[in-house]
């Protein structure tokens, strides 16, 4: 049986470490108290030994079951079921964890059940256990001191994602190519971390409505308002990532499209260079191409050709190829090609 712990409390204290579900049960019964139970990944078989000890609902075993819930709160009779997703930053790769537990409470206990390493429950258990006075207040004290633990952990995230995104925008502006990728990965993130924290504002505010019929103690009506204005204000925050990552992508794609154009206008700049290149090289050629054809002809040295006994003969060919080449030149130059 994956039991992590299993303690018995009474007026505060830990009073029994009972080894066995059947022993927890029978001390619950002679003693009173109230029970908490941490199981770490357990089996289908497991979880519903407990369900079976404990009378949990079918249904809310089965989501325990399954996990990758989406976080809420659901009662069962006496018995609430709560699924909180936990976050964590992880500094060495920058990017976020996020874990899930799911809570079972009922008049005289509470079963948490993990299937990651975060939240820490550990740290939580070592908290109630140092102040008697909350501990006190039973089963509703370990679920508001849960949900405390889940909330504050998201305040290292939102420092973590915050210093991500200012990274992001130095390497806008800087041309880091590698940007959009990473703009990408960070609004998955900051998506994943908005379902983790929206639905945490409604379940508190649910609980609250529930003081009254459930006749909470005032001091712990005071400590759930609390999470809930942490709650309220860690969801602002990711709202605002999610809108600055956006913003992010737009100019990212508008820097990238002036990019594309500033390139574009240089290759049209070059290739219309290369074009006036051309006509000039184009216009030369056609200006030599009739004094090369003319002098190429009589260069053949046939015996019958024009004007080979006229003594104008000669002046003439020179006449025309000169003509032809200062005629080009003057239609070339007017089209503006030399």
């Amino acid at each position: 049986m994956p039991i992590v712990d299993n303690a018995i409390y009474r007026d505060g204290a830990r009073i029994a470490e009972p080894v066995s579900l059947d022993l927890t049960f029978e001390e619950l019964r002679d003693h009173g108290g109230f029970a908490w139970i941490g199981l770490y990944r357990p089996t289908e078989d497991e979880l519903r030994t407990v369900a079976t000890e404990f009378s949990l609902h079918p249904l809310a075993v089965e989501d325990a079951l399954k996990g990758h819930q989406r976080p809420k709160l659901e009662r069962y009779g006496t018995v609430l079921f709560v699924v909180l997703r936990s976050a964590r930053y992880l500094d060495a790769p920058e990017e976020v964890e996020f874990g899930e537990v799911h809570l079972f409470v009922g008049p005289n206990f509470v079963i948490t059940v993990r299937h990651a390493e975060s939240p820490d429950l550990g740290r939580v258990r070592r908290r109630v256990e140092t102040t008697p006075t909350l501990l006190s207040l039973g089963p509703q004290a370990v679920l508001y001191a849960v949900f405390d633990q889940v909330v504050d952990g998201f305040a290292p995230v939102i420092a973590g994602l915050e210093n991500d995104i200012d990274e992001i925008e130095d390497q806008i502006f800087h041309g880091d190519p590698a940007v959009s990728r990473r703009i990408y990965d960070l609004a998955r993130e900051a998506m994943a971390f908005q379902r983790a924290t929206h639905p945490l504002v409604g379940m508190l505010e649910s609980l609250e409505h529930g003081f009254d019929k459930y006749d909470v103690d005032l001091e712990l009506r005071r400590d759930f308002r609390d999470v809930a204005d942490h709650a309220l204000k860690t969801v602002d925050r990711a709202d605002s990532f999610r809108a600055v990552l956006q913003n992010a992508l737009t100019v990212q794609a508008t820097l990238v499209t002036q990019a594309q154009n500033e390139e574009m206008r240089t290759l049209s700049r070059a290739s219309i260079e290369q074009g006036e290149q051309v006509k000039k090289i184009s216009s030369w050629a056609a200006i030599l191409f009739v004094p090369g054809l003319v002098g190429s002809i009589y260069g053949m040295n046939f015996r019958f050709m024009p004007e080979l006994d006229w003594p104008f003969g000669y002046p003439l060919a020179l006449t025309v190829m000169a003509a032809s080449g200062v005629a080009l030149y003057v239609v070339f130059k007017k089209r503006g090609w030399l």
